[in-house]
This record gives C-alpha cells, sequence and structure tokens, in this order.
C-alpha cells in the first residue's frame, strides 16, 4: 500500500505526535503492522549480528528501543478498539490476535538476541551497571525466560502455538462481552416504570433512549455501570430490577455466538498448558513468581485475613437490610437485585444521606479541576486544555501538562463517557510511555471513564463512587504522565502487577479530604461549596456498605487464585459450576456474590494482564492506606517534603526500582495491614454499626 494511502506508514504529523485519527481506516493496520514487525525483526538481526562482544548498549538498551514504531501501532489499535470500536476493527483485531502474539514469540526467543543478553545476565553484577541499567538487564532477561527463550526447540514450537491461541481466544472473549452490553437495553415507559427513580437516574436514562434514536417518552437502562446500579439502587420496581440484575450478571453466559463459557474452558487449559513448559503445576505458581506476593501462600493468607473479618461485616449489614424490609412491611430475604436497593435505605436513614442531594455538588467539570488542582500542588504540574485538537473521537477532551518549571512535558486525553462502541469499566492506557532511550519525552496517557453523558446543555453530575473512580484513574494517569525514566520497558505504569493499583488507589484519598471538597465540591447551579455538615455526614457513612464490597470484591479474587491454581491439565470442565462449588466452600452469600463472574472478567479472560492476580487491589490497597497515613502523620494532605518523596520514590520511578525497595524509600518502612482494615471498618474496635 502507497504510504500517501497509509497514514499509519508515515510519519505522524499530528500535534504532540498524536496519530493521524481522522485520516486512519481500519484496512491501514494490517500492512501497517506487518512492515512495522518486519521493522523489528531487522532490529534483532542486527543485534544478534553485531561483530562487537555483547555490551549494555549493543544489546540490552539496543533491545528496549527495538519495536518503537510497533508499539506505537499496537497502542493505537488497543486503544481504538477499547473506546471507540466498530465492526471493521473488530475484524482487524481478531485477524492480528495471533500474528502479533507469534511475533512478541519470536521477538523473546530469538535466538541471537538472547544468546548476548543471556551472556551479559550471567555476569551483570560485574558490569559496573547504575543501579536502573541493571533492572533493565533484568527484566528483559527475565521477559525472555518467562516467554520460553530457555525452552528446546520442540516445546518453543508448542509455546507459540499456545500464546497465538491465547490471543486469538482473549480478543473473542472481550469482543464477546462488548456485544452482550451494547445488545441490551431494558426500555422503560411511564411513571411506573420510572417509580423510585431520581432526577439524575432518569435524565441519564432519557439520553440513553435519545442516543438510541427512541421516542421522546422512552427511558433506557443499560448495562453501563453508572446506569444499571443507580437503577438497582432506586428503582421501586423489584421485577424490573430482577430483569436488570439478570442481565448484568449473565453477561458472556448468553447461548449463542458471545457464549463465554467454552472459551474459558479453552483458555484455562493453555494457560495450564503455558505453566507446565515452565515447569509449573499450574498458572497461578507461575504468575505469582514474578510479584511482590511472591506466591500462592502471601495472597492466600491477605485474602483469607480479610475474607474472615468481611464476612460478619457484611452478614451485620443483611440483618440491618431485613430490619428495613419488615419496616416497609416486605417479608422474605433480600435477593442479589435487592440489596443496593434497600442498603440504599439503611444509608439514608441511618446516616441521612441521598446521592440526588449529593450528586450537584458533584459536577464532572468541577471534579475533573480538583484532579489537576490536587496534581498541581503535590507535584507542581499544570494542566490546560487544549480544544484545538482532536483526538479519536468527540468526546475526548485533550490537556497539555506542564512540569514545575513550566516545560511541556506530557498530553493528556480524558474520555468520561459510556457509548456502545467503547467497552465498559473505567481504565488507564497510553499512546506512548515516556522514554530517554526511544526519545519520547513526553507521554501521551488516556484515561477512559463510563460516566452516563447528561442532556446537552445539562451538567453531567458524579456520585461520590463516581467520582473516587475519576480519581482512581487519574492516579494511574499520573503514574503515566510523571514517569521519569531512560528506558521504555520501565517506564510509566509496567511495573509489577501488584504494584499497578498503588499509585491510582492513593490518589482516591485527596478526593475525601475536606480541603478538596470544601474548594472543588460546589453545587453546580449556585456554586456554593458543599456543606460541612454534609461533608460530615459523608465521612460518617463512608464505612457502611464495606462489609458487601468486600466480600463482593474478595470472593471474586478467591475465585479467579481457585480457577487458576488448578493443576489437572484438562482444566475445571464447566467454568460455572466451577465458580458456583468455589462459592459454597467459601461460604458466598447468595445475596452479596462475585463482583465480577467469570463469563465477562474481562480482568481475566480479556488479557492475562490480571489473571490469578484480581487480588493486586487489596494487596495495594493495603499500601495506599498505609502510604497516605504519612500525609496524616505530617498533619497536611500536601505537605510538600511527603508529597516530593512520593514523587520520586513511587510516581516518577517506574519499574527502575523493585517495589519493596520504592515504597521502603517513600515510607522508611514496610506497610502494616491495620490501616487497610481501619479503612474498611473492618477492625474489631470498629465493628460496630449505629443502631437505625
Amino acid at each position: 500500500m502507497n504510504t500517501h494511502h497509509n497514514p499509519l506508514l508515515a510519519k505522524w504529523p499530528g500535534p504532540y505526535g498524536l496519530p493521524p485519527f481522522a485520516e486512519i481506516q481500519p484496512g491501514h493496520f494490517g500492512p501497517a503492522m506487518q512492515a512495522a514487525m518486519a521493522e523489528q525483526l531487522e532490529e534483532l538481526d542486527a543485534i544478534a549480528g553485531n561483530p562487537e562482544a555483547p555490551n549494555f548498549e549493543n544489546t540490552v538498551a539496543a533491545l528496549d528501543r527495538s519495536g518503537a514504531w510497533l508499539y506505537r501501532l499496537d497502542a493505537l489499535l488497543s486503544n481504538l478498539t477499547a473506546s471507540a470500536t466498530s465492526p471493521a476493527l473488530q475484524a482487524v483485531q481478531r485477524e492480528l490476535a495471533a500474528p502479533m502474539a507469534a511475533h512478541d514469540t519470536r521477538v523473546k526467543m530469538h535466538p541471537g538476541v538472547f544468546a548476548r543478553l543471556d551472556a551479559l545476565h550471567g555476569q551483570r553484577h560485574a558490569l559496573g551497571l547504575v543501579p536502573e541499567a541493571l533492572r533493565l538487564l533484568e527484566r528483559l532477561h527475565l521477559d525472555c525466560v518467562r516467554a520460553g527463550a530457555r525452552l528446546g526447540p520442540a516445546a518453543q514450537v508448542r509455546y507459540a502455538a499456545i500464546m497465538e491461541e491465547l490471543a486469538t481466544l482473549c480478543t473473542q472473549f472481550a469482543q464477546n462481552v462488548l456485544a452482550d452490553e451494547a445488545a441490551y437495553q431494558l426500555v422503560l415507559r411511564g411513571d411506573a416504570d420510572l417509580a423510585g427513580l431520581p432526577d439524575f437516574v432518569r435524565a441519564a436514562a432519557r439520553q440513553a433512549a435519545a442516543e438510541r434514536d427512541l421516542d421522546e417518552a422512552a427511558h433506557v437502562i443499560t448495562l453501563n455501570r453508572s446506569l444499571i446500579e443507580p437503577f438497582l439502587t432506586y428503582s421501586d420496581r423489584r421485577d424490573l430490577r430482577e430483569q436488570a440484575w439478570a442481565a448484568w450478571s449473565r453477561r458472556g453466559e448468553m447461548a449463542g455466538d458471545t457464549d463465554n463459557r467454552a472459551l474459558i474452558e479453552r483458555i484455562l487449559v493453555l494457560r495450564n498448558a503455558q505453566a507446565r513448559e515452565h515447569g509449573f503445576d499450574n498458572y497461578a505458581d507461575y504468575v505469582l513468581t514474578d510479584s511482590m506476593a511472591g506466591g500462592q501462600q502471601a495472597v492466600r493468607q491477605l485474602l483469607g485475613e480479610v475474607w474472615q473479618r468481611a464476612l460478619p461485616a457484611a452478614e451485620r449489614e443483611r440483618q440491618a437490610l431485613i430490619a428495613m424490609m419488615r419496616s416497609h412491611g416486605v417479608e422474605g430475604e433480600p435477593e442479589a437485585w435487592d440489596w443496593r436497593y434497600w442498603s440504599e435505605k439503611v444509608r439514608q436513614a441511618r446516616y441521612d444521606i441521598d446521592d440526588a442531594e449529593v450528586k450537584p455538588y458533584f459536577s464532572l467539570e468541577r471534579m475533573v479541576e480538583a484532579l489537576f488542582d490536587c496534581a498541581q500542588r503535590l507535584f507542581g504540574v499544570r494542566f490546560e486544555a487544549r480544544p484545538e485538537v482532536s483526538a479519536y473521537h468527540p468526546d475526548v477532551k485533550v490537556y497539555e501538562m506542564f512540569d514545575a518549571d513550566g516545560r511541556s512535558a506530557g498530553l493528556f486525553l480524558q474520555d468520561n463517557f459510556a457509548r456502545a462502541t467503547k467497552r465498559s469499566g473505567a481504565w488507564m492506557s497510553d499512546f506512548a510511555y515516556q522514554s530517554r532511550n526511544r526519545g519520547v519525552e513526553r507521554p501521551i496517557i488516556v484515561n477512559n471513564n463510563n460516566f452516563a453523558k447528561a442532556a446537552p446543555g445539562q451538567p453531567t453530575l458524579l456520585s461520590f463512587d463516581d467520582a473516587r473512580t475519576l480519581f482512581h484513574e487519574f492516579g494511574h494517569g499520573l503514574h503515566g504522565l510523571l514517569s521519569n525514566v531512560t528506558y521504555h520497558r520501565l517506564a510509566g505504569t509496567q511495573v509489577l502487577r501488584d504494584f499497578v493499583e498503588l499509585p491510582s488507589q492513593l490518589f482516591e484519598h485527596w478526593l475525601g479530604e475536606p480541603e478538596v471538597l470544601r474548594r472543588h465540591a460546589r453545587h453546580w447551579q449556585t456554586g456554593e461549596p458543599i456543606p460541612q455538615g454534609l461533608i460530615d455526614r459523608l465521612e460518617t457513612a463512608r464505612r457502611w456498605g464495606q462489609g458487601y464490597e468486600t466480600v463482593s470484591y474478595t470472593g471474586s479474587a478467591l475465585v479467579d487464585l481457585e480457577v487458576h491454581a488448578l493443576s489437572d491439565p484438562a482444566g475445571p470442565g464447566d467454568v460455572v459450576a466451577f465458580e458456583q462449588a468455589a462459592l459454597q466452600r467459601l461460604g458466598m452469600p447468595a445475596a452479596v456474590g462475585m463482583r465480577h463472574r467469570l463469563p465477562h472478567f474481562q480482568h481475566l479472560f480479556a488479557g492475562a494482564g490480571y489473571a490469578a492476580g484480581y487480588y493486586v487491589y487489596l494487596w495495594a490497597e493495603v499500601l495506599d492506606a498505609d502510604a497516605f497515613n504519612a500525609f496524616v502523620e505530617a498533619g497536611n494532605p500536601f505537605d510538600p517534603r511527603v508529597a516530593q518523596r512520593l514523587l520520586r520514590h513511587i510516581y516518577a520511578v517506574g519499574d527502575t526500582v523493585d517495589p519493596t525497595a520504592a515504597y521502603t524509600s517513600f515510607r522508611g518502612r514496610l506497610p502494616a495491614l491495620e490501616p487497610l482494615l481501619a479503612k474498611r471498618g473492618l477492625l474489631p474496635a470498629e465493628a460496630g454499626l449505629p443502631a437505625p
């Protein structure tokens, strides 16, 4: 294809190094990525064929530089298929999944390059390398070993086939979940269907109907979390709540082309085979050797400790729900589609908190200002809107980040709204990580959320949980934007999985600071700051529902570990039956259930990133609860000395330092568990709940 007709084969002329989004067609990706893969193989052949003896610069740094063009293309395709996809893009994604996996295997198994890398690794402590260079050598070598570089020829062929099939299956899994989510709509008509829904839910449901070209009388509940959770929380129509819950909980489990059950079974068989090629009995053992936890024992100990404390808390909450039901003349036990509804009534009665009162103070515009203000006060960075810069969708807002010295230091894209062409959830990704070795001084970082869009001319109002999600993802974003490293492989969020959630979860703490709330939580109509009394009530109510949330999350993490710890090469068989049996063994309350069931558990099966690793949110919460106490102990949530330590040792270092050493450098010691338990209200002294 001529470069004139394929913008992906030419240098991107866009501002700040952005891709030329408006010119890109799905058909451009195949030829461009084939060319980029060929280019990287040529780069690797040049490294392997270098007549000079291997040294850090001609082997390790050169390997880190290789594939830069392919990385940009892959990041572009990944972002588009996640955030603004189409049937044509999805077809391209499916077609390229196996070839890209095969290429990655060829890169990491390249015999000539690995021989040089292996020789350097064997004498790494005698090379006189600076710590960051030594870390790069160790991480690249481990990447290759874990990708099969030390396997024999026959095993390498088997391994490559496993990885290609896994890539194809995981791509299909994610597309199936998106298809189920996009296809569902619960249409509400008239006051009877809308009973109990506050104005902000009705407005979001009406906007969803308008986007689907339904008549003006229609309201629609979709499977977007920002719509379905408020519906389950407020709708007086138990029958409709049950319908919505059934669709939400059975994503990926519908009979037909989007059924994920057989895909999961095959993925688990292949992952077990992958682990066995490395000499492990199961996939969990293989994954956890390269983690802060180091193995299943530490993970099980943490999850077990929290699980045993959370179950009684969830039971106390269930009893409170039953009492509330009885006070309304409702008999029976709460079901899964009832929990949020009655929990909200308990919350309102005990703490006088109503989202209809809270949300007007949390407009999206104000909360974005809060993000940027907190980042500036902590780290000295400043964000300026760039409305003249077009991104991949009109919803995306582009900001330029300037460092403390006023230099342009990064580009931040924020994509906040749900749409049918976007996967569910919230996440951070990149178009380019900062890397001096690759000549990338300004990272390009993306935050995706899935908030329900308001009607034209109206502000998007967030719940407190929505605002927390916004802060969480921006914490990830700052981890990418503030990266200050030499080598691409060590940049930004490319850290051990059970460390990656620390910067994001830690940043959530600033949302709850009274100083931040008084400054930024202002009524969208009057501009008045949130009343101190409401702040006090929010703080008092903070621990309500933590039993439910902790059990739901921890149960999901335990089932993830169980299904990936199976040693049987034949896998679990029926994954839904396995899930149900595992929950029964755990004693999972039926009305709570898993936060993510296996058929739609994208963390586990849309890719391998969190497989046998969903525990990492809780692991990181131990770190973040303890880490924020450094500011509490300093008496100032923006203490400049603590903030500088945080920047230097956590946000800026990427994977240049072992995460345990990085945390210890920031905190002066290893973390304690008690701050997490206190934060979730799971300490014995805090277990009691106020009377109704």
